[in-house]
């Protein structure tokens, strides 16, 4: 018996609702996942030179010597899974979820052993079908070496975890299936007023019963947006239509025809609850805030609404400053408006901004003479 020890990037996958789809097709679905490791998941693990450790039915657990080529495999697994999905209903489709951690492990015999090991399986648990929940070691250490976001979560105490451990989730894994439809099919302009998104919140608590106050926080959200009357919002059917889904925030940009998107994410310990959002231009990909509210349950709506108000709140005067920075050129004059501009808003009163906006450019006066106009009635 030979034991070593070494520092590995570790991939814990296990296909949800394995059981279920077990028990309506069982032939079926152990083709399925014969053609997916053949097509998908062996030449990703090859690719990028991971080992396969060992599969238990509906999961696997793999080995790889760097971060950077763990998190490749991963999107590239997820991104085809996505491709084979396509095709076919819902509840006939394999979705991965996948947790990867960086840590020491213990090699016997081919096998690894550890609690870089033990944190990999429990972040999987975490994860959402379709997604990848890492822990912060490998989101720092991919930093600036890979082209994907993370979606901080914050710390989460694991089972049979001693200490708490920062999650991130991956955000924006591309899938080959909806890019190539989407090309062929391009969405709706930009409206010539400001406009956002607010896609469904991810349950993140893993309690069905929590999906119903996170779908219930985002339509309080989106009702409140639509007070705003120079914001076009997008309505609830249309954004809810990726509930669910692991998204590219730019392509849900351009599929619904707005600039900007919100999302976020609920997550429940005892009777408290934590909501975290973010607000994000799907043109550029930039993030422009993000916040967290807590609360308890012991009001849903009582927090559904001040929640909802809080957001509409931030979001009313951060996208107006977006919208007057883009209008200006790049340059000094600029930025001195822009601060200029910050500076004479108090909360939504714009009847003080107009003298602060004599540098902008004049293709964009109308817009913002717009936004003037709405505000004062």
């Amino acid at each position: 018996m030979t034991t070593t020890r070494r520092l590995a990037a570790i991939l814990a996958a296990d296909a949800a609702g394995y059981s279920r789809l077990i028990g309506s097709d069982e032939a079926g679905t152990l083709g399925r996942l014969k053609t997916v490791r053949a097509e998908v998941i062996d030449p990703a693990i090859t690719t990028h030179h991971g080992r396969l450790v060992k599969t238990t039915g509906d999961g696997l657990l793999v080995e790889f010597g760097s971060v950077v080529d763990a998190l490749h495999a991963a999107t590239e697994i997820q991104a085809g899974m996505a491709e084979q999905n396509a095709p076919l209903p819902k509840d006939e489709r394999i979705e991965f979820r996948m947790g990867l951690n960086v840590g020491d492990v213990v090699v016997e015999d081919g096998d690894i052993f550890g609690d870089g090991v033990n944190v990999a399986a429990r972040l999987e648990g975490l994860a959402m079908p379709g997604s990848i929940c890492v822990s912060a070691r490998v989101q720092e250490d991919a930093a600036g070496k890979v082209d994907l976001a993370f979606e901080d979560l914050g710390d989460q105490q694991l089972k049979n975890i001693v200490r708490p451990v920062r999650v991130y989730r991956v955000r924006d894994i591309a899938t080959p299936a909806k890019a190539s439809a989407f090309a062929g099919r391009p969405g709706p302009p930009l409206p010539d007023k400001p406009s956002i998104a607010v896609l469904p919140f991810a349950n993140m608590s893993g309690d069905p019963e929590q999906e119903y106050f996170a779908d219930g926080m985002v339509e309080e959200i989106i009702t409140a947006l639509s007070r705003i009357r120079w914001l076009f919002v997008i309505a609830r059917n249309s954004s809810f239509t990726y509930k669910g889904q692991v998204v590219n925030v730019k392509q849900v940009g351009r599929e619904l025809g707005v600039r900007y998107v919100l999302e976020g994410s609920v997550r429940k310990a005892g009777n408290r609850v934590r909501i975290t959002a973010q607000l994000i231009d799907a043109v550029t990909g930039a993030h422009l805030w993000a916040d967290r509210f807590d609360g308890s349950l012991e009001d849903i709506f009582e927090l559904q609404d001040s929640v909802a108000v809080s957001v509409a709140g931030v979001i009313e005067p951060t996208l107006l400053a977006n919208e007057i920075r883009r209008s200006g050129p790049s340059s000094t004059n600029s930025s001195q408006a822009e601060r200029r501009t910050r500076a004479s808003i108090p909360g939504r009163d714009l009847g003080a901004a107009g003298c602060c906006l004599e540098r902008l450019e004049p293709s964009r006066w109308d817009c913002i003479n717009a936004l003037q106009r709405e505000t004062a009635r």
